[in-house]
């Protein structure tokens, strides 16, 4: 049994009036944007909004730009790098080795002095 005064199936600021009830949207114009896979985004502009030159693709995500024939080229993903990889590129086989010895010396010191 139902009860109470519950309207059901409507929510807060659901009407009849739609539109009329909000005033006039601004006019708008579709620009239509191509990614890397061929997908065609039209998203909706106002009148004197600028265009961006790149939008988002919603299917894939991809930079898409205005040229159907040339989109914008996919972002370069960089591989995963660990530390020792980042450590390799700022310091040759023979920093490391220097390093090295010169650790290794500072440990050899301290240990004929204890």
């Amino acid at each position: 049994m139902a009860g109470g005064n519950a309207i059901r199936g409507t929510r807060v600021g659901a009407g009849p009036m739609g539109e009329a009830e909000r005033g006039e949207s601004a006019p708008r114009r579709r620009v239509s944007y191509w990614c890397a896979n061929g997908h065609e985004s039209r998203p909706a502009f106002v009148l004197d909004a600028e265009e961006p030159e790149v939008w988002d693709c919603p299917r894939c995500g991809l930079p898409a730009g205005r040229d159907e024939k040339h989109p914008p080229a996919p972002p370069r993903n960089e591989p995963y790098k660990t530390h020792l990889a980042y450590v390799k590129e700022r310091r040759s086989d023979a920093d490391g080795e220097a390093i090295l010895a010169e650790a290794l010396n500072r440990l050899r010191s301290q240990r004929g002095e204890g």
